[in-house]
């Protein structure tokens, strides 16, 4: 069975362009192009998981990683200090659009609770 790359596997492989902000052997960080907040970053592994209900046990280094670079980000955009979001959508009810785990980082404005 041949596996169609999705949007973001495409962007990895410079097959789309995309405004990075930071990348490691682990991960990649670009600005969304329909952005929800003034400030609104997608912080994807490099290894395709669909969703992070499927994620397995010997993803758990990866997704730790994942959570402290998308801190990391927030301090280097200058965002850490006045807060910001961190959004994992899982599956259809849950707002999920494209099939790879990916952390939302919004930030720039007060975010309003509940969310949605």
């Amino acid at each position: 069975m041949n596996h169609e790359p999705s949007l973001f596997e495409k962007i990895i492989q410079r097959e789309i362009p995309a405004d990075i902000v930071f990348e490691d052997e682990l991960c990649l960080c670009f600005r969304d192009i329909a952005p929800q907040a003034p400030v609104h970053l997608l912080l994807i592994p490099k290894k395709p998981i669909t969703r992070i209900a499927v994620a397995e046990p010997q993803d758990q280094a990866l997704l730790g990683h994942l959570l402290l670079k998308v801190g990391e980000i927030a301090r280097q955009e200058g965002y850490a200090e006045e807060g910001f979001r961190v959004v994992i959508n899982n599956g259809k009810h849950g707002g999920e659009a494209i099939p790879h785990l990916h952390l939302h980082l919004l930030a720039g404005r007060a975010l309003q609770w509940p969310p949605g």
